[in-house]
């Protein structure tokens, strides 16, 4: 596994590009689409923003909860499970949308769905005790999105 402070340092340097180009530099790893993930911190109230990688199914967007196969969930997850209200940046668009976990009866096949798009989920699988969270983003109609702030 990577070097944790190495894997804060090199996802900072991809969210300020990210955002720093509107998505023009960042938004894929690869074939795989990687977005900006904002929730709302669970304790501190205030916006966190993630690197992740998306996998679109439907009008909705998948986010695997792996980090890596680590033992505990990631924070960006425990966030979102406080408040499913986030937003999404996909290149230089933001979405607003709801997040809510996969429920145990679709999660197989959203499972695959990720597993397909990048077979290194079912390696983390194997590290962890914990099932990995797999995340459905539905598009909140409610609320309003727009470019991206630079």
């Amino acid at each position: 596994m990577i070097n944790r402070r190495v894997q804060i340092v090199v996802t900072a340097v991809h969210r300020w590009l990210y955002r720093r180009t509107g998505g023009r530099i960042g938004s894929r790893l690869g074939h795989i689409e990687q977005v900006l993930l904002t929730t709302t911190g669970r304790v501190s109230g205030e916006p966190r923003v993630t690197v992740l990688s998306a996998i679109q199914h439907g009008d909705d967007l998948l986010l695997v909860a792996s980090d890596g196969g680590r033992e505990s969930h990631p924070q960006w997850y425990r966030n979102l499970v406080a408040d499913d209200r986030v937003t999404v940046q996909r290149g230089a668009r933001t979405q607003p949308m709801r997040a809510r976990t996969a429920t145990p009866s679709e999660r197989p096949e959203l499972w695959r769905a990720a597993v397909g798009v990048y077979a290194g989920y079912a390696t983390y699988q194997t590290r962890t005790e914990r099932e990995i969270p797999v995340v459905v983003c539905t598009p909140d109609p409610g609320r309003e999105g727009g470019p991206a702030p630079a």
